[in-house]
């Protein structure tokens, strides 16, 4: 399969070939990345360009000095989401309340300089977040754009205490220039990334904190959720667990033998409008072109039903699979 690669993907090639430190390179490969369209026949040069950008990272960290783990956080669970803001939103206290991190938390600002990720139990899943150095013009490490790019959804944190809508000014402004879009407004130039995100107005216990969630709820509201919490008194915080997941937009769906009960512990975690081909896939790459037929539980008319490749799955479905 051809790959068909826009001009914009030979541009950033261009990009690359001038490129003389590992940052640059990086960049310019971080953007090939994000404009190269995903489909089996980008599969082979995606790899090749993530391979390429791992051998430049560990060049730059020796350059550097800045630890590896603060560049690239490798994928675990069923999603990544970074959790962004600026100087003493709460981003810190966040993780360190819903995942197993343990991130430095205090109260004045710039306490987090590299990333701490940590894993978010929801259900029977995990989600990995992400805590990330904030996000002021003057600290914003070359490495953290590429990282967002990469991430699943952000998780914008706001100080409900002072001034949120000025904070969310501020954050846009700042994923505007990463080339980064959330969709609460319009931009001109082009994005290399459109990202879920979630808006997360923290400090709900203290004095002011209700109006002005409800001023963020009417600015914000229409494109994005908007959710109040307090991360250090702990309300909210279920909630914000159950709307990252329908944020994230992914279905669970669970797999059983014939004549057993449905493994439940271990979930495939798929797209919404993931089809049982795709399920398939998941399970193991040679099961898509091996797949005869399978029955479903859930989504199907009756419980059991023989269903087609292209049966669309929702979240909760059982499949069984038959080669």
């Amino acid at each position: 399969m051809p790959a068909n690669l826009p001009p914009q993907y030979f541009e950033a090639e261009k990009n690359f070939r001038a490129a003389k430190t590992p940052a640059e390179k990086i960049v310019a490969l971080e953007e090939m990345l994000a404009i190269m369209p995903k489909h089996k026949g980008t599969d082979h040069l995606r790899a090749e360009l993530r391979s390429r950008i791992a051998k430049l990272t560990q060049q730059a960290a020796k350059k550097t000095g800045v630890q590896r783990t603060s560049m690239i956080i490798e994928k675990e669970g069923a999603a990544q989401v970074a959790v962004i803001g600026l100087p003493n939103a709460g981003k810190s206290q966040l993780v360190a309340s819903i995942t197993n991190a343990l991130p430095t938390v205090a109260d004045y600002p710039f306490t987090t300089y590299a990333v701490s990720p940590g894993m978010m139990e929801f259900e029977n899943i995990q989600i990995q977040l992400l805590d990330t150095p904030p996000l002021v013009p003057q600290s914003i490490e070359w490495w953290l754009p590429p990282m967002l790019r990469r991430a699943d959804a952000l998780l914008i944190m706001v100080d409900l205490s002072e001034a949120p809508l000025a904070q969310m000014e501020a954050v846009m402004e700042q994923l505007e220039k990463m080339r980064i879009d959330i969709g609460a407004r319009k931009i001109e130039e082009e994005v290399l990334s459109r990202q879920k995100a979630l808006i997360i107005g923290n400090k709900l216990d203290l004095a002011g904190a209700r109006e002005n969630c409800a001023a963020l709820q009417n600015k914000y509201g229409e494109q994005l959720p908007v959710l109040a919490i307090s991360a250090k008194g702990k309300i909210g915080l279920e909630e914000l667990k159950r709307k990252v997941y329908q944020v994230l937009d992914i279905i669970r769906v669970y797999t059983k033998v014939p004549g057993e009960k449905p493994d439940f512990d271990d979930p495939i975690i798929l797209e919404r409008g993931s089809t049982l081909a795709d399920a398939a896939e998941a399970v193991h790459k040679d099961f898509r072109a091996k797949l005869k037929y399978a029955r479903v539980w859930g989504s199907g008319k009756h419980d059991g039903i023989m269903v087609r490749r292209d049966h669309i799955l929702q979240d909760g479905d059982v499949i069984e699979l038959h080669m």
